[in-house]
């Protein structure tokens, strides 16, 4: 059973390699602060399967707060990097 969860770290570091691409190539703010998502994402499951593998508890207390982390570091850029419309612009939806 370890094999596997190895064979899944393997994986999981596959999918960081595919987040760092969308964070050199972009285009926007939102695709790479989404790959950046995808990283604190990926490492809470590494962590959590590590903790499994090793038989150390502590392990998911270190995965709970890097998800913490992670959801504060999404909110900080929804509201200091989102742009705001000028005031009277409404944004209707449509393009």
């Amino acid at each position: 059973m370890t094999t596997l969860y190895f064979i899944l770290v393997g994986v999981l570091m596959g999918n960081i390699a595919v987040g760092l691409i969308r964070i050199l190539r972009g285009p926007t703010a939102a695709d790479r602060m989404l790959a950046a998502e995808l990283f604190g994402t990926v490492t809470v499951a590494i962590i959590l399967l590590l903790a499994i593998v090793m038989e150390k508890p502590v392990y998911y207390d270190v995965a709970l707060v890097f998800a913490l982390l992670s959801a504060l570091a999404v909110v900080a850029f929804v509201t200091r990097g989102w742009p705001n419309p000028e005031p009277g612009e409404q944004d209707d939806g449509r393009r």
